[in-house]
C-alpha cells in the first residue's frame, strides 16, 4: 500500500513539449467507480496493472497497484464499466521534479492535464509557465469521471 499525493493542473500552452524525456501510451478502464474506491486496469506498452484507489481526502488517497499478465489486462479492459480512457503520457522534469502530462485521445481529445506527485500535501514546488488552473479537487477531471462523461460531452 502507498499513499498517492498528487496535484493536477490544466495545460495552457505547448511550451512543455521541448522538455519531454519520455512518452508512453496508456489505456485504462474502470471495473468499479464509487466514491469510496475505484478499481482500474491499465495497459502500458506490453505491461498491465490492476490498481485499487481509496476515497480521496484533499489531494491524497490510498493506492494499491499490482502488475498482472498483459493478456489478462487486455481481457479485464473488456469488462470496463464505461469507455476506456486512452492517453499519451509525457514525462517532463521541471525544477528537479517529475511532471506527467497526459494528452487525452478519443472522446477526451482536447484535454491536456499535468500532474505532479508529491511526498507531502504541503510540499512546495514551482509551477511551470505552461500549467494553468488547478483541478486537483474538481471531480470532473478524475479519469474515472472522464470514462463516464468524456470531455467532448461537456458543454
Amino acid at each position: 500500500m502507498s499513499v498517492e499525493i498528487e496535484r493536477k493542473f490544466l495545460v495552457i500552452s505547448d511550451a512543455w513539449q521541448n522538455q519531454v524525456i519520455k512518452r508512453v501510451h496508456l489505456k485504462q478502464g474502470y471495473l468499479q467507480t464509487a466514491s469510496e474506491r475505484t478499481v482500474r486496469v491499465r495497459t502500458r506498452d506490453h505491461e498491465a496493472f490492476l490498481t485499487i484507489k481509496g476515497k480521496t481526502s484533499g489531494i491524497s488517497r490510498v493506492e494499491y497497484e499490482y502488475s498482472i499478465p498483459y493478456n489478462e489486462g487486455l481481457e479485464l479492459l473488456e469488462l470496463s464499466e464505461n469507455i476506456p480512457i486512452e492517453k499519451v503520457r509525457h514525462i517532463v522534469v521541471h525544477d528537479g521534479l517529475t511532471w506527467e502530462i497526459d494528452v487525452f485521445e478519443g472522446l477526451n481529445t482536447g484535454l491536456i492535464i499535468a500532474e505532479i506527485e508529491l511526498q507531502t500535501e504541503h510540499q512546495e514546488f514551482s509551477l511551470p509557465n505552461w500549467a494553468g488552473e488547478e483541478v486537483s479537487q474538481d471531480a470532473r477531471y478524475y479519469n474515472s469521471a472522464l470514462s463516464i462523461r468524456p470531455f467532448s460531452n461537456w458543454e
